[in-house]
């Protein structure tokens, strides 16, 4: 039998706090088994809730704290303020510990990356995490890092973008060799910033069997589909998602207005209500909502700080497959695998008497 996955949710993080978290996760509940739940936040707040949903609480712990980091706060100062008392840094500790397998918040980004970071550490090899997102496209779905976590990256650490990516959309798509684009104002080679093409050059040289280089790729590429696994820096890729995001709804509003413009066009869209549905989930898939903080020492979960029960449900999901799918070990596999590439390329250079090759050339 399988083991559950053990998953610890911050009740108090995001705009709504426990009024989503725990629906969110009874939505989980209803299309999935094998879960058990650590929820941490204000009982006199959650209890009520929780107890609204009874299939929920048979398989739910919930640890109290009346602390919780606020959306607006400082990393720095929900350290000082909040670190080991707060919802947030407990859910992180519970996956440190071993009481869970992964933690999912919708709380302050930054300081849940300072936390995580602090309170997991990094993977060996990987100096900076990056937060890695699900993009809705034309092919299906594609994975977008790093989309905020760190600004600005030297050619090594898109290499390891690239590597974590693949490591995670193997992990979810199930592909053996994922494909792999670096982001980029041009797909000519002489494009870009010398870290880009440095990148460049170095993941041409890695022929990995677990990643497939394809070069570079522009930003109406993410939305075809056009590579699993789109790389980039923290400053472009959190612009291309809020970019993204803001379109969709101003896709949606439109819709809205001219639907509701006149009775002809009201029964229109009554008529076609379940095609505006489904361009609806497209838009915003469940599992959008939910973005990986790769590097980490351990698994978790930002959702969105708005997100809905239904949008919370699906950062769950992001969450328990990562773990399913052993997304850990996987990212460890493939920085072994790289490295030894590496290895072995600096060894025929030094045969050859070339030396090692410069850190940007294939």
């Amino acid at each position: 039998m399988e083991k559950p996955v053990r998953i610890a949710l911050d009740a108090m993080g995001g705009d709504f706090g426990p009024s989503v978290v725990v629906p969110g996760a009874a939505m989980f509940l209803e299309r999935s088994s094998g879960v058990r739940f650590l929820i941490f936040g204000d009982e006199a707040k959650i209890a009520p809730i929780l107890d609204a949903h009874p299939r929920l609480k048979a398989v739910t712990e919930l640890r109290h704290t009346n602390v919780a980091v606020g959306m607006a706060d400082k990393p720095s100062q929900a350290l000082r303020a909040t670190r080991r008392h707060s919802s947030m840094w407990m859910a992180i500790e519970a996956a440190r510990d071993g009481a869970a397998d992964c933690a999912v918040s919708a709380g302050n980004t930054g300081a849940l990356m300072a936390m995580s970071k602090i309170c997991l550490r990094t993977m060996a090899q990987i100096d900076r995490p990056a937060l890695a997102a699900l993009w809705p496209t034309l092919r299906g779905r594609s994975i977008v890092l790093d989309v905020g976590a760190t600004i600005g990256a030297d050619a090594q650490h898109y290499v390891d973008l690239a590597i974590m990516g693949a490591a995670m959309a193997r992990s979810l798509f199930e592909v053996a060799r994922p494909t792999v684009g670096l982001l980029n104002v041009g797909v000519e080679e002489v494009k870009g910033i010398e870290e880009v093409k440095a990148a460049s050059r170095l993941l041409q040289a890695i022929d990995s069997p677990l990643l497939d280089y394809r070069g570079f790729v522009e930003g109406d590429d993410i939305g075809r589909g056009t590579v699993d696994v789109v790389v980039t820096e923290g400053f472009s890729g959190n612009i291309a998602l809020k970019t993204a995001e803001g379109t969709a709804r101003q896709i949606r509003a439109y819709l809205k207005q001219s639907l509701t413009a006149n009775l002809k066009n009201k029964l229109g869209a009554f008529l076609a209500r379940e095609a505006f549905e489904d361009l609806k989930a497209k838009l915003s898939p469940r599992e959008a909502s939910g973005a990986v903080f790769l590097g980490l020492d351990g698994v978790v979960i930002k959702a969105h700080g708005g997100v809905d029960a239904d949008g919370f449900s699906g950062a769950i999901e992001v969450g328990s497959n990562m773990v399913r799918h052993g997304l850990l070990e996987k990212i460890r596999d493939m920085m072994t695998l790289a490295n030894e590439h590496a290895a072995a390329l600096e060894g025929v250079a030094r045969a050859n008497g070339a030396g090692a090759p410069p850190p940007d050339v294939a």
